[in-house]
């Protein structure tokens, strides 16, 4: 692996804090739950047993459109070992739909499916063989409808509607019932601007549908309490967000449906949306008993939303000196049966679609549609990459048409602090898109034709096509391409983004130690090895405690959107400020009558100290604490606000923050096989603070994992006539290996956005974004082919299509 580099340019101001406590902000400390995964030691939702537990199984549709004509089932109910078998009619409360943000989604199919795999029906029994048993024997009648699986089937005159009468807040904007959500973006005159052009390029890109492909399946143990709640123990993404879709359709109020985090598989976006929560729970308040379910893989396909698959339509113009003039794009996102997170993720694609750089007059339509396709929603960069795969290929073409490096081309037009985006939002932090660039293309390139150099011996691995030795180098061509991106953190567009922290100081044997308590979702981030970081940076304490999530505490909102250390980091950087000042209050009212010295305003808590800013010890914690109660203190923390986007225009600064990634692929391609070796992708990224630079480099390269796996192996494929998934399995759904991955060289830029705590950015989406064009961009500069559909496959780069 080559050396990962961290740097800032001279006179950038990236000490923002005192970062120099053992184990705090700035220190790559290790994770509390590393050696426990490692060695499989580590406890995951799928993991957890109850004494006398029931094993839930969920029937799904076999078919995508169909009205429900008879459920049957008795022989279900009368096998041995079950407990109890659910249909729509024996759901207990008035509600019977959730949804994120539109809830459209019933808890069991009613009257019709709307998609393959839809749940219908829910069985507990004494054994996980007996419940699949038993779902097996229930006979369901279906009468085929129609399928809508593209554009032209869905906005038809005639077309089948997915949600006949659907009302809600936003069928106002949108020309056909079959749209979920529309967003214009509108800047300047685009038609005036065409005619300064002196090139204009167009293209027609076609993304498609990624898997979340974490490696721990949906998993939760349901357990009735004596108060007729329920306790659910569960691996998810928002605890507070399950809370307040699952208590409605149990018929319960919040505070009896208590929910704990167990240890997360991975989520990527794939668990933000309920899937097994509610039938969990069912099934422990019918039978009284606790009720786990463990969904398979194959189950885990049809269990949780995809990254929307895209038809993006882009036209650029350009002066002869590369400049820039216009972009008009359409963008059409396929959200499947259910709207999920797609309001979310198209105002993302539309007011992202311009990408990092500076382009006065745009027209950009985004558009997301009702189909019967699988539910779309969430996935690590969030309608952001599909809109990136298009721009980049945009810039890639201009620059060829112009003569033009594409490098320069890029930095020619890139945004930088101050520039306007498309919705009228100043980018009012460092935006190093320019030099993000020049440091990828400065990296120097890895040898070509490795084992030629290397002789007889040469590993295998280094070959086209690894370990399967499908070949030996024969018509072996290298490529190299490059790729920027821009993604926004946090949540957008109004929403009250917001997180809750309680921190405990107390004294343990004599000795000073916190409790961080939240509610964020660790699911493999890291998380809570930063909320020790930063309350032993700002309490000055060794010893830091973090409490198991749950909804005892306020809401940490999801862990998705690059928000986390933001916004949870945030929150308990906040209540930490304010354990401190309670602490140095303790400590006046104690000493400040024989020293003046506390009657200062900057004293500072370091190594179990209190110091003055000069360097004065003034007593230790555990004197200023003996004696006293608990400090413990539960806070809130919101970024600055945001506003929705014009549905007309597009404008307003519905962004909180913006980051930037840049990646330059190195490929190798065996164009008579069509076999293709991605070598390098080296990535440079400004994160603004680097708080664990470990971490830091590990959710780089886990994003650039995925981009490259999208880019050449990774769709779900659906049979366009049934709409049916035909590879809901890792046999035929392929993700990247550690054979497959490069060699990923990170060059981490700490500039600081003084809008955010310590100045950070989030970091984990952004690098997901650029990798995918950056290795399209290689294959293409290797073979020529115009590649305008990911993933490329072996007939596309030989012709056999």
């Amino acid at each position: 692996m080559a050396q990962n580099t961290r740097t800032a340019p001279a006179g950038t101001p990236t000490d923002v804090t005192q970062d120099h406590v053992k184990g705090g902000i700035g220190e790559s400390t290790l994770r509390p739950d590393g050696t426990l995964k490692v060695t499989g030691e580590f406890a995951y939702s799928s993991d957890m047993w109850h004494e006398d537990m029931l094993w839930g199984q969920t029937l799904r549709s076999t078919v995508a459109h169909a009205e429900i004509v008879s459920i049957d089932i008795s022989e279900a109910v009368a096998m041995s070992g079950v407990y109890a078998v659910l249909t729509y009619d024996d759901l207990p409360a008035e509600v019977k739909n959730y949804g994120l943000e539109i809830q459209d989604t019933p808890v069991l199919a009613h009257g019709k499916v709307r998609h393959h795999g839809e749940p219908v029906a829910l069985v507990a029994a004494d054994h996980p063989e007996t419940a699949r048993r038993a779902a097996a024997k229930i006979r369901i009648e279906y009468r085929e409808l129609p399928v809508v699986t593209d554009e032209a089937s869905a906005l038809a005159a005639d077309a089948p509607l997915i949600h006949e009468g659907r009302d809600d807040h936003h069928s106002g904007h949108v020309p056909h019932p079959n749209i979920v959500h529309r967003q214009p973006i509108v800047r300047g005159d685009v038609a005036e601007a065409r005619k300064r052009a002196d090139v204009i390029v167009e293209g027609e890109y076609v993304f498609g549908m990624q898997d979340q492909a974490f490696l721990g399946p949906e998993s939760g143990l349901a357990v009735p309490s004596e108060d007729g709640g329920v306790d659910l123990y569960v691996a998810t993404q928002w605890l507070h967000s399950d809370l307040k879709q699952i208590a409605p359709v149990l018929g319960l109020p919040e505070e009896k449906v208590r929910m704990t985090l167990s240890g997360v598989g991975g989520a990527f976006g794939g668990r933000e949306d309920i899937s097994m929560q509610i039938h969990a729970c069912l099934l422990a308040l019918r039978t009284g008993k606790p009720v786990k379910i463990v969904y398979n893989r194959f189950e885990s396909f049809f269990g949780h939303v995809h990254r929307h698959p895209a038809k993006l339509h882009y036209e650029h113009g350009a002066t002869k000196d590369g400049k820039l003039t216009h972009l008009k794009a359409r963008i059409v996102l396929d959200g499947g049966a259910y709207a999920s997170a797609s309001p979310a993720v198209v105002g993302n694609a539309s007011s992202l679609g311009a990408g990092p750089y500076v382009v006065d007059d745009v027209e950009i339509e985004a558009v997301a549609l009702y189909t019967n396709n699988p539910p779309c929603g969430a996935m690590r960069g969030f309608g952001a990459v599909q809109a990136c795969f298009a721009y980049e290929a945009q810039m890639d073409k201009l620059a060829a048409k112009l003569g033009m490096d594409p490098v320069e081309f890029r930095r020619l037009n890139a945004m930088e602090q101050g520039t306007l985006m498309p919705t009228g939002q100043v980018v009012d932090s460092p935006a190093p898109v320019a030099e993000l660039l020049r440091r990828v293309k400065a990296r120097p390139l890895p040898p070509e034709r490795q084992w030629e150099t290397a002789g007889q011996g040469a590993d295998v691995r280094a070959l086209p096509g690894g370990l399967s030795n499908t070949t030996h180098g024969e018509g072996v061509v290298r490529g190299v391409g490059y790729a920027v991106g821009i993604k926004n953190v946090g949540f957008s567009e109004g929403f009250d983004d917001y997180s809750t922290a309680r921190v405990v100081l107390q004294l343990i044997n004599g000795e000073p130690v916190a409790m961080v308590h939240t509610a964020m979702a660790e699911v493999g981030q890291g998380g809570v090895t930063v909320h020790a970081q930063i309350a032993r940076t700002e309490l000055g304490v060794t010893q830091v405690t973090i409490h198991p999530a749950d909804t005892q505490v306020g809401s940490a909102g999801s862990t998705s959107a690059s928000r986390q250390t933001y916004m949870t980091g945030g929150a308990v950087k906040n209540t930490c400020e304010a354990v401190r000042e309670k602490v140095l209050e303790i400590g006046r009212r104690k000493n400040g009558s024989y020293h003046p010295a506390w009657a200062t305003a900057e004293l500072l808590l370091e190594g179990g100290k209190v110091v003055t800013d000069g360097g004065e010890v003034l007593a230790t914690l555990a004197d200023v604490l003996e004696g006293e109660d608990v400090i413990d203190i539960e806070l809130e923390f919101r970024h600055r606000p945001t506003v929705p986007f014009d549905l007309r225009t597009g404008q307003g600064d519905g962004h909180v923050q913006y980051t930037f990634a840049a990646h330059r692929a190195v490929v190798e391609v065996d164009t008579e096989l069509g076999l293709v070796k991605v070598i390098e992708l080296a990535t440079a990224q400004d994160v603004g603070k680097a708080l664990n630079p470990l971490s830091v480099v590990g959710q780089i390269q886990g994003g650039t994992t995925q981009g490259l796996g999208v880019a050449v192996m990774e769709e779900i494929i659906v049979d366009p006539k049934t709409a049916k998934v035909r590879n809901p399995s890792f046999t035929d759904y392929l993700i990247p290996t550690i054979l497959d991955t490069p060699t990923i060289p990170v060059d981490v830029l700490e500039l600081a956005d003084h809008n955010a705590p310590y100045g950070l950015r989030g970091i984990g989406e952004a690098p997901t974004l650029s990798s995918t064009p950056a290795v399209l961009a290689a294959i293409r500069n290797a073979t020529g082919l115009e590649l305008n559909k990911t993933p490329v496959r072996p007939e596309a780069l030989t012709g056999t299509l």
